[in-house]
């Protein structure tokens, strides 16, 4: 049986090169932040710490290596090896061992990031988690440069990038009328999760543009996900649609590594002959597809098809789920974002005081975060593709009380016990490691300047008072 014949795709060698480095950087940039923020989320000491988590989860119901034990240490190891094993893939040490060496550092990969995921809670509920679970585990198979590519796993990655890109596009339809009116990005630069420093130009843009954003919006996401199965060059322009539309989200606010995800899923749309416009490598001559091989790739082909029943019956269905996984493993998984859009954005404030005695004039000294609106003077800054997971979950607080964030009360906590790890998390402290006697949390409006606003006053924001959060709390005696 000619098996390169049959399952091979010699015209994706260098596609399958340049998906595995980007792919590989989207890892080193996960693990990176586990590395900075996981211990002082969810570490031994952290605001919902795993080991509490473990013992209340079964194993089989949350797949993680942490099960068997958690430590801060252990989660730093866990996190150095995959910034190592990105590494190597992405200076090519993957492609210069034997193809079965490589595909196990991949499925490696794969193991710490979803044991780190599992009992990773509110702090990791994010699609792009998931989604990286789900790509992470396709590129265990995809092998390294010494093998012939297997066209059935780019098909396979298509599917995902499909799912990603079009339950998006029926998750708007289905969900905030101002999607189907065309009116949602009035308002959706200036109220998304953490605005960037073209967010404010963006916003700004004349309401006609952003009509003519959101249908290119509902093209790239409803009609462009289609050709993507279509041959060549039908696919390549597909794929480069999607390149540029991400492009486009990339500029206008910070989104953690989902769109630079998204993009490297739209490599395996492109054919070598594409890409060696821009990268000037050929395929080695006398690349083997060997019987092992295609075994793996026909059993796995085969696996991810059984379990796409529910996500492709979930695209169809009235009542879509949004960011679902059907396994704990989260090997075929749905997705979609911004199924309504805020009208309004709501921040929420902390400040404390080291005043022993609270008076109508306390001084109350506001605490600064990295990456979400505080000082209205302050530009909204550029963090993405590295994700601020305090700050994001800051924006979901604003929305309700902080009964419904189980975190919220144990940050403020820590924060009354000066505790390090988690005001290495904050742009600053202003008790300067010394431990607040009162802290209170405050609910405010926060709206764009206009453009004379901004001239006049230099501000990026201006904020009214709507109300109390936490009334002022301190640490039991």
């Amino acid at each position: 049986m000619d098996l390169a014949g049959w399952l091979g795709a010699p015209d994706h060698w260098l596609v399958r090169l340049v998906f595995q480095k980007a792919l590989a950087l989207v890892y080193l940039d996960a693990f990176v932040v586990a590395l900075v923020q996981f211990p002082a989320l969810l570490g031994e000491r952290g605001l919902l710490p795993v080991p509490r988590f473990v013992e209340a989860v079964p194993f089989r119901s949350s797949p993680s290596l942490f099960h068997w034990r958690y430590s801060d240490r252990l989660l730093r190891a866990v996190a150095w090896t995959g910034i190592a094993l990105s590494a190597c893939v992405v200076v090519g040490i993957a492609d210069a061992v034997p193809a079965p060496a490589a595909m196990l550092g991949w499925a490696v990969l794969w193991i710490l990031y979803l044991s780190i995921v599992n009992v990773g809670q509110t702090w990791y509920s994010f699609g792009w988690e998931t989604l990286l679970c789900e790509v992470g585990f396709l590129a265990i198979f995809l092998g390294n440069a010494q093998l012939m590519p297997a066209w059935p796993l780019f098909v396979l990655l298509l599917w995902v990038l499909f799912r990603v890109e079009f339950g998006a596009g029926l998750i708007k339809m289905r969900g905030d009328a101002c999607w189907r009116e065309l009116t949602c990005l009035y308002y959706h630069h200036e109220t998304q999760p953490m605005p960037n420093p073209l967010s404010w130009w963006f916003h700004r843009l004349p309401k006609p543009l952003h009509r003519l954003e959101v249908l290119g919006n509902h093209v790239a996401q409803l009609a462009v996900p289609v050709f993507l199965f279509f041959p060549q060059p039908i696919a390549s322009f597909a794929a480069l649609a999607v390149v540029i539309t991400q492009g486009w989200l990339v500029l206008s606010g910070n989104f953690a590594w989902l769109n630079w995800l998204t993009l490297a899923l739209a490599i395996p749309a492109f054919d070598d002959a594409s890409l060696q416009r821009i990268i000037p490598i050929g395929a080695p001559t006398g690349l083997e597809l060997p019987l092992w091989y295609a075994v793996v790739v026909v059993l796995v082909s085969l696996l991810v098809v059984v379990r796409s029943y529910g996500p492709a019956r979930n695209l169809l269905s009235p009542r879509q789920r949004m960011n679902y996984s059907f396994d704990p493993l989260h090997l075929v998984n749905t997705y979609g974002a911004f199924g309504s859009v805020t009208k309004e954005r709501y921040e929420v404030s902390i400040e404390g005081t080291d005043e022993a005695v609270l008076t109508p004039t306390t001084d109350w000294r506001e605490y600064e975060f990295k990456g979400k609106p505080g000082d209205v003077m302050r530009r909204p800054p550029q963090f993405a593709p590295y994700h601020l997971r305090l700050d994001w979950l800051m924006w979901f607080a604003a929305m309700s009380s902080p009964m419904y964030h189980e975190w919220f009360m144990p940050l403020l906590e820590h924060l009354l016990e000066a505790d390090p790890h988690v005001l290495a998390l904050l742009r600053g402290d202003p008790f300067a490691g010394r431990r607040p006697r009162f802290l209170r949390a405050r609910l405010w409006l926060y709206q764009f300047t206009t453009a004379r606003e901004r001239r006049e006053t230099g501000a990026w924001w201006h904020r009214t008072e709507a109300g109390e959060y936490v009334r002022p709390v301190a640490l039991r005696v």
